[in-house]
């Protein structure tokens, strides 16, 4: 069975971004980049992997993403920001997308449930905070790249009611950045 797994950046005080959406504080150079991209090229917006010479590696473990809405339109963000993965943008609001971004307007943990079902490499949970607050439950693994910076206010890691649920930390990688790379699976 699939997995559902929330990548994310986050601050030492628990933000997927600032108020505004933006995500400006969080570091982009430094010794985590290279091994983390390295390892998770999947993750990067399709027009950075073609940047970066990557345009032809393999999806190493996700083949689909998975977005609420302010995830997905970031500012000058793109239509189609992950070509190379299966989209499905989660909103009531969205309209207008190509037809390689799919959208779910309701029941998003039965679509996710299906998801799960399918075969191939896992889900990415890709944002924002509310979405993930809905999911918790289904959320199977987390990778936390969390930054040494404090945000004090802005879009939390979970951003709405959520339940008591325990994970264990299973890797974790220090960086020279100040930037620690987490991984948590959820207790059985």
């Amino acid at each position: 069975m699939r997995k559902l797994v929330y990548y994310v950046a986050t601050t030492l005080d628990g933000f997927i971004a600032a108020e505004d959406g933006t995500f400006d504080g969080f570091i982009f150079e430094g010794d985590h980049m290279a091994g983390i991209n390295a390892e998770y090229p999947d993750t990067l917006p399709t027009q950075f992997r073609e940047a970066l010479g990557l345009q032809d590696a393999p999806n190493k473990h996700f083949d689909t993403v998975l977005m609420g809405r302010s995830t997905y339109q970031v500012p000058g963000g793109l239509a189609s920001p992950y070509a190379h993965l299966r989209q499905i943008v989660v909103s009531t609001q969205v309209t207008g997308t190509p037809p390689d971004v799919e959208v779910v307007r309701e029941d998003v943990v039965g679509r996710v449930r299906a998801l799960k079902e399918e075969d191939g490499q896992d889900i990415w949970l890709c944002g924002g905070g509310k979405l993930a607050a809905a999911l918790l439950p289904e959320i199977d693994t987390m990778l936390l790249k969390i930054h040494p910076v404090v945000f004090g206010r802005g879009i939390p890691l979970f951003d709405g009611k959520a339940g008591i649920t325990k994970f264990a930390r299973t890797n974790a990688q220090l960086f020279e950045s100040g930037v620690s790379f987490m991984t948590y699976e959820r207790n059985s």
